[in-house]
């Protein structure tokens, strides 16, 4: 496996730190474990404990039903998701062939597929064609897109609904607490413009927590 092709911290258990990490042990069956040990062993972008415990807790707060998620990796968060939800379906999107078949083999694996809709694409362009409303939308994908994904997955998100941007603050740049490679100005040019639009839209709930290495938790308002 190549390394993967959009920045992404690497969130696994040996990069764990002290405090709340510790406690943060996502309750997930034994073979779901398997399955994201051996992906942090080949370094593939996939939810740290502190975060996959995070999105488990959201999903199951909002109770819910239809979750769309963008970026699946192997498939462990979408399948996390689906453990803590039983009721739920999920449509999951990634664009990578190679990691696309192997997240397909784990659902299948895991006795999940006939709930996971896993769709091979642009996120952009699938997002155009899905009609919604989602209960929740996990986005995960490349960090530039974040701003320009944002209008048509508030029009996606129901009422009450719960829209969480994983790597926020990835590598301190957006938050200013490490200076940006010249190379990465646009990335984190990009965050930032994402950053400001959900914290001061009348439309949102936000909060900007230090989960992982940054989740941005936005919940559309019940006008």
């Amino acid at each position: 496996m190549d390394k993967f092709s959009y920045a992404h911290r690497n969130t696994s258990p040996e990069s764990a730190g002290k405090g709340a990490v510790r406690f943060n042990k996502p309750d997930i069956p034994p073979e779901l474990r398997a399955v994201r040990e051996d992906a942090f062993s080949r370094e593939i972008p996939v939810a740290g404990d502190d975060t996959l415990c995070f999105l488990m807790a959201q999903a199951a707060a909002c109770g819910a039903k239809n979750i769309l998620e963008l970026g699946t990796a192997v498939g462990t968060s979408a399948a996390a998701m689906a453990f803590v939800c039983p009721d739920a379906r999920i449509t999951t999107v990634e664009r990578d062939e190679r990691l696309h078949a192997e997240a397909v083999k784990n659902f299948n694996g895991l006795g999940i597929s006939e709930r996971v809709s896993a769709v091979l694409g642009d996120a952009g362009r699938v997002i155009e064609e899905l009609s919604g409303p989602f209960d929740l939308i996990f986005m995960d994908c490349a960090k530039v897109q974040y701003i320009k994904y944002l209008p048509r997955l508030k029009a996606l998100l129901r009422p009450g609904g719960v829209l969480a941007a994983d790597d926020v603050l990835l590598y301190g740049w957006a938050s200013g607490e490490a200076e940006v490679p010249k190379k990465r100005a646009m990335l984190a040019r990009h965050i930032e413009e994402y950053l400001a639009a959900v914290t001061t839209d009348p439309e949102l709930v936000t909060a900007v927590v230090r989960v992982g290495d940054g989740m941005a938790l936005s919940v559309k308002k019940q006008l």
